[in-house]
Order: structure tokens, then sequence, then C-alpha cells
């Protein structure tokens, strides 16, 4: 199973939720990242956590401002970024460079999808993951999972009907172990979680919480 941690813009310790995420995934023998804003990647980095970027730009020449590259990122040993997520939308073409510019670089990407035939759209892309999170469940508290089973039901044979060997991730409102016990039951292979540990006042009991 796989748990990418995204913590957004949050007000937050990424570092110490950085060291926490590393000590819970060697105890459990899972697969546990972060992602935190783009000025703590390399401090993020530096504990050992698999580290991956919010957000990645696809673009051609070296004469922009404001963007972040693959090519940077991968130099800094990042290993992946999140494409699309619904705070930071992205045309389909995007996207499709976005993925092909990160494989090129040696990183993986989950792209998010609102629905089961936007999943569909991003699936034919050929990313590594792709994550199903209605728009309206994100940061409330309110598991896609449960609020919405069938969402990622559909999202889950829509991905594989594309091509089964893409995973599909749950978010959306995914905070305890429950959730991610019915997300799996569901037919996803991981999570995609943001406030759930970024605004808890124990990271480490709500981290361990999910894997228990």
């Amino acid at each position: 199973m796989f748990i990418l941690i995204n913590l957004k813009t949050y007000v937050c310790d990424s570092v110490e939720i950085a060291r926490i995420a590393k000590d819970v995934s060697e105890e459990f023998g899972a697969r546990v990242a972060v992602a935190p804003q783009a000025i703590y990647l390399k401090e993020v980095a530096n504990t050992g956590v698999e580290t991956w970027a919010q957000h990645i730009d696809a673009i051609s020449g070296s004469a922009n401002t404001g963007r972040v590259t693959a090519n940077e990122l991968s130099r800094m040993d990042i290993k992946g970024s999140i494409v699309n997520h619904s705070e930071r939308r992205l045309l389909l073409a995007e996207i499709d460079e976005c993925v092909k510019d990160a494989f090129k670089n040696g990183m993986e990407t989950v792209v998010c999808a609102n629905n089961p035939n936007q999943i569909a759209a991003v699936t034919a892309l050929g990313p590594d993951f792709v994550a199903i999170e209605p728009p309206e469940l994100i940061g409330s508290g309110i598991p896609v999972s449960k609020a919405a089973p069938d969402i990622v039901k559909e999202a889950v044979e829509s991905a594989k009907r594309i091509d089964p060997n893409i995973p599909v991730l749950c978010g959306a409102g995914i905070s305890t172990g429950e959730d991610v016990s019915a997300a799996i039951g569901l037919g996803a292979k991981g999570i995609l979680l943001a406030s759930g540990i970024a605004k808890s006042k124990d990271p480490s009991k709500a981290l361990r919480g999910l894997l228990e």
C-alpha cells in the first residue's frame, strides 16, 4: 500500500512530519511519502523519507520564471510529483507533458481526477498512479470511500479498463484506519491525504492509526 501525504500550504512542521513518516514506514514496512511545500523539499528529503513535489510544470526552454521542473527536482532526489490536484488544475495536454517529463527524469507521478470518466482519460496518459478525489470532499473529514463508495469503485474499474497495471489511490476526506480499509476494500491500492496528518495535533498517532 502507498500512502502519499500532501502537506499543501498548511501551517505544520514539515520536517517533523517527514521524520515521523520515515519511522512509521520502516516500522510497518509500508511505502509512505511526503509532499511538502516547495520551499521545504530539500529539508524534507534530507530526513531520508520518500519525498514528492506537490506540482511540476511541463515547460521547454530555460527562460521561465516561478516554475518547478522535473529536471531540477530529480537532481534533488525528489521521487515523484502530484499532478492535476483539484487545487492546481491543468489541461489534459499539460498533464500529458508533465507525465512524460517526469518519466524522462526518472520521477513517478500521481495524477488526480474528479470522477471516473476523468480517471479513464488520465490513465490513458500512462502515469504511475491515478487518484480519485471528488473536490467537494477534500478537507471535509468525510471520506469518499464512505460518502461515495460507488465513485471509488467506478474509478478503479475505469482505470482497469484502460490499463490494469496503473493503481488507483483514494483521496478526499481520508483520516482514519477505517477509512483506509474501506478504500482498499473498494479496490484502491493506497491513499492520498492531507489534513488528516498535516492538521493533526498528533501526526504520529494519526499516521500509525492509518496503518494499524
